[in-house]
């Protein structure tokens, strides 16, 4: 979901003293930080059951603020507001997103200044990724791709659909498929995580040498929330998934309801079409 569709808690205001800065003296004096979040949640069963327990502890999460600023020193306050974005998030489970601002009133620039501040939106995102080998052992090789994926950081993995056997696709005369896909959540961005498949991709001893041919490991971002790009590295959605049954098979078994963001079709509707 957006964070237009989620409930909000906000902290404004909330006073840290802390050593962060480029300078030496920053570091060893310290200074006052200012911090105000926006906590994007579901409060709906909170606020229908009176119970704490199913609400985020705007007390707690103030408390981890405050614990994380002064517990750790970072030069710069864009570094402050990435990693304290990450720790809220990681430790508070009912967060979905975030926005968090870092004000330095005394930054140090030899002006008369009533403040700086940095502002980032950061949250967990939905992603689909197929699988596919055709070389070698190649249940091994998507079994060795799942656990890393589940490795990287600031990722789950969600649902892996079973392993199927398909046919070659693009007309390359090779060995069948091993195909599968699965569903994760991460922190990473499209591009970085597209590094890290590549990373994994090669670690299993992937070459990029014939178009469509044989392979050890595949991985192709398919959706990623709904957003639609077109890089010269990656296009999300992937451009060809809504033609590959090999790959709507799979996903449709843990994730029928995705949605294509271009087409406005489900997964479930893609396979049914393609049949």
């Amino acid at each position: 979901m957006s964070k237009s569709v989620y409930d909000k808690i906000t902290i404004k205001g909330l006073e840290v003293f802390a050593n962060h800065g480029v300078y030496p003296e920053e570091n060893r004096l310290g200074q006052k930080f200012v911090v105000n979040a926006v906590l994007y949640v579901d409060t709906r069963a909170a606020g229908l059951s009176d119970d704490l327990d199913l609400s985020v502890n705007y007390g707690t999460v103030c408390h981890q603020i405050t614990d994380f600023l002064t517990a750790n020193t970072y030069k710069l306050i864009e570094r402050v507001a990435e990693e304290l974005a990450r720790h809220i998030l990681i430790n508070n489970p009912l967060v979905h997103e975030i926005d968090v601002e870092i004000e330095k009133p005394g930054a140090p620039i030899g002006l008369p200044l009533e403040t700086v501040s940095v502002k980032i939106h950061r949250g967990w995102h939905d992603v689909a990724i197929a699988l596919g080998s055709n070389m070698g052992d190649s249940k091994k090789f998507l079994d060795d791709a799942v656990e890393k994926v589940g490795q990287l950081p600031d990722t789950k993995v969600i649902k892996v659909a079973t392993y199927i056997t398909t046919k070659p696709y693009g007309g390359v005369e090779q060995d069948d498929f091993l195909n599968s896909a699965m569903t994760i959540r991460t922190m990473l961005t499209p591009t970085e995580l597209l590094d890290r498949l590549h990373d994994i991709e090669r670690e299993a001893g992937r070459e990029r040498i014939i178009h469509w041919g044989p392979r050890t490991l595949d991985l192709d971002i398919l959706l990623y929330d709904d957003l639609v790009m077109d890089t010269e590295d990656l296009t999300i959605p992937h451009i060809e998934m809504h033609l590959r049954d090999f790959v709507l098979k799979p996903l449709a078994e843990i994730a029928p309801w995705l949605r294509h963001p271009v087409y406005g079709k489900t997964v479930a509707q893609m396979l049914s079409e393609l049949k």
